[in-house]
């Protein structure tokens, strides 16, 4: 989970732990989340907010893409207007904000493998 907002990433983290039963990282910015994916740290779907200092969550997506492309990503945005940038730029899905915790969880459960 990659979101400035501290309060999205807090609930959104502890909603997912208790979805799908694994743990979740979250990142204040994409930065550190990159460089933890540079680094071999495993995720198996990244969720991003678009707006965020240094790099944005459409940067951080092409980077992880690039990277490794089958990589699950899900672009999170309170711009309605994302939504199709998102999905010209490859987001396996995009979660508007605000957003209730079922949508959330049904997202991420659509790409859980158990």
């Amino acid at each position: 989970m990659v979101d400035d907002d501290s309060r999205i990433c807090d609930l959104a983290v502890n909603a997912l732990t208790y979805c799908v039963n694994r743990e979740v990282l979250s990142f204040e910015n994409a930065g550190p989340a990159w460089q933890y994916i540079q680094d071999g740290g495993e995720a198996d779907i990244v969720i991003s907010d678009v707006d965020m200092p240094d790099m944005n969550g459409f940067e951080l997506m092409a980077k992880i893409k690039e990277q490794t492309p089958d990589k699950i990503f899900i672009i999170m945005s309170g711009e309605e207007a994302n939504k199709k940038k998102a999905e010209l730029a490859g987001a396996d899905a995009f979660l508007g904000k605000p957003f209730a915790i079922n949508d959330l969880f049904n997202i991420v459960q659509n790409f859980v493998v158990d």
